[in-house]
């Protein structure tokens, strides 16, 4: 009699539960693994996703700056034009003159007024003349842009405006008898660019106001804690009645939460600028976060997949070592019954020798089962992919042959190379340059500059010198650049319908300056303009507003150099003569 406790229903249970704590082990090893998986490829993929919002959010900082700096320089140039000087002096008919050049000056610029202030704070001249709310006549003595302008001769103020209640950022430049020119700046433009790309995009004041948006709602929002000093300066300074709540909820680590927003956002933070703006960059995290799910799904099912390997081997062995002993047993049997039965040894020796065969014959073909149920099991699912692989590069080969694959991917290589070089010099020279000089190579500078005119300057017969790496000048890369760019563009277009145009670069060194000329067979420069080239708004273009040469001039004097135009017979011939440095 079979006792219950060894017989078939027992050995299926323990079987059930070897079979289960096996599971158990699996799916803990699985979970424990898709964890591990998780926290490496979050930390890495958020590092990747942190380098790439920081470099965009410099980007559109860049951006910002160069727009910035662009209504910047029309004060400065505005300071002491003739028509400014008779306005401030009383002469008659001069605020008519003046009102009328503001007026096309803001249409030209896009700024919605610009404005003349006299010393006691009366608005003398504007833009908007012709509107019933023009600001002549107006005081604005109590605007700090106006006060800081008088005492330090600049001035900036991001406030709402007081007649159209819209939001922007004054210029104020102290000029011509003691009067103040003022330019305002709106960034309706800029934050429309913002909104049509990806995350959201904000810049914060030193107190981390929020003043450019591209989600409107979130303006004057503070997004840190304010005492009520720095608050109620803030509300006076920009002119709204109270700041709005921070717009979102920080989680650590560079997230945030966003009311009504699926999912964290990573926030990017530039470094402040001269006037404490930052740009922050706002981006959803679901491209992390579908990456982490991905890799905790592949690493779980690579587990599961050892775990079923283990199995499967485990299981294997074992069955083969109990055939093996089944056969030992029978075997053994078979040898007892030949030594009883000596008389027919020859026989029961020949029909074990069968027995054993048989049996070995049916082990392999048993085992051979189970190998191929096995293995059409456990390749199913990668024979199904592999189809759709083969099926895929059948499409792809019958686009083109190899060779062609391959030498388009050269080009790419090339082109990616060389794309890299051209936008590294554009971010470059959009950046804002620096102010103070140093020591740069003349090479260089004149490289940047063609890099960035190579498609014009190939229509064109250009020469250029040979310029040795060691000789330096004293200046800013980034400005010095603006200034030939100004002069070769002048130059092309002065090109432009010319028969065979023209233009060359020349080198003259000497021991203490060194004087690079931009010369062209264009048709020249009038002697009633050339008076006058270098004084603000001078141009014989139609489309020209006349401050490039004069920029470029002011830059050359910033470095103690200097930009001349030098008689030539045909043509026009600029010198740009910049002290050595060593």
């Amino acid at each position: 009699m079979v006792r219950p406790e060894h017989g078939p229903l027992h050995g299926l249970r323990v079987a059930r539960r070897a079979n289960l704590a096996w599971l158990a082990a699996a799916l803990a090893c699985a979970l424990l693994v898709a964890f591990a998986a998780g926290l490496a490829v979050r930390t890495a993929a958020t590092a990747r996703f942190a380098e790439r919002a920081a470099a965009d959010a410099r980007l559109r900082q860049a951006l910002l700056a160069s727009e910035v700096e662009r209504f910047r320089l029309l004060p400065l140039a505005l300071g002491d034009d003739e028509d400014l000087v008779a306005l401030v002096s009383g002469r008659s008919g001069a605020q008519a003159v003046m009102n009328a050049k503001l007026e096309r000056l803001s249409r030209q610029l896009g700024s919605p007024i610009i404005y003349v202030i006299r010393r006691d704070g009366l608005t003398l001249a504007a833009s908007n003349w012709r509107d019933p709310r023009s600001f002549l006549g107006k005081d604005y003595g109590f605007r700090p842009y106006f006060r800081a302008a008088l005492e330090t001769g600049t001035g900036e103020q991001f406030a709402l405006g007081t007649v159209s209640h819209r939001p922007g950022l004054f210029f104020a430049r102290r000029a011509a008898g003691g009067s103040v020119v003022v330019m305002k700046m709106e960034f309706d433009r800029v934050e429309a660019q913002w909104r049509e790309a990806s995350g959201l995009t904000f810049v914060t004041d030193r107190d981390g106001v929020v003043l450019v948006t591209s989600r409107p709602d979130w303006r004057y929002s503070a997004t840190r804690a304010l005492t009520p000093n720095r608050r109620r300066a803030e509300r006076e300074i920009i002119g709204v009645g109270d700041l709005g709540p921070p717009p979102f909820v920080l989680r650590g680590g560079g997230r945030v939460a966003i009311p009504g927003a699926r999912g964290d956002f990573l926030l990017t933070t530039t470094a402040p600028d001269a006037a404490g703006w930052r740009v922050n960059l706002a981006l959803p995290l679901r491209e992390v976060d579908a990456t982490v799910r991905a890799a905790q799904a592949g690493a779980a099912l690579a587990t599961l997949a050892l775990f079923a390997l283990a199995r499967f081997l485990r299981e294997r062995g074992r069955r083969r070592a109990e055939r093996t002993a089944r056969l030992e047993a029978a075997v053994a049997e078979r040898t007892v019954d030949l030594r009883r039965e000596i008389e027919e040894r020859a026989a029961a020796e020949e029909h074990a020798a069968q027995l054993r065969e048989g049996l070995r014959q049916a082990n392999r073909l048993a085992t051979l089962g189970q190998v191929t149920a096995s293995v059409a099991h456990e390749t199913a699912q990668p024979v199904a992919a592999i189809r759709n692989y083969a099926a895929t590069s059948r499409q792809l080969l019958d686009m083109g042959a190899r060779d062609d694959v391959r030498t388009n991917l050269l080009a790419i290589d090339r082109l990616a190379e060389r794309i890299g070089t051209v936008t590294a010099e554009l971010r470059g020279f959009a950046r804002k340059g620096s102010r103070t000089g140093g020591p740069i190579a003349l090479e260089e500078v004149v490289e940047g500059a063609c890099l960035l005119l190579k498609e014009r300057l190939s229509r064109v017969a250009f020469e250029r010198p040979r310029i040795a790496s060691d000789l330096m000048v004293f200046g800013g890369r980034v400005r010095l650049e603006q200034v030939l760019v100004n002069l070769l563009q002048n130059a092309l277009e002065a090109l432009e319908g010319c028969p065979e145009p023209c233009l060359r670069m020349t080198l003259d060194v000497h021991e203490a300056t060194v004087s690079l000329l931009v010369t062209d067979n264009g048709p020249g420069i009038a002697p009633n303009v050339a008076d006058r080239l270098f004084t603000p708004f001078a141009t014989s273009r139609p489309s020209g507003l006349g401050l490039g040469l004069v920029i470029a001039k002011d830059i050359a004097e910033d470095f103690g150099g200097s930009l001349q135009l030098v008689s030539s017979e045909r043509g026009a011939c600029f010198a740009i003569t910049l002290r050595r440095s060593a």
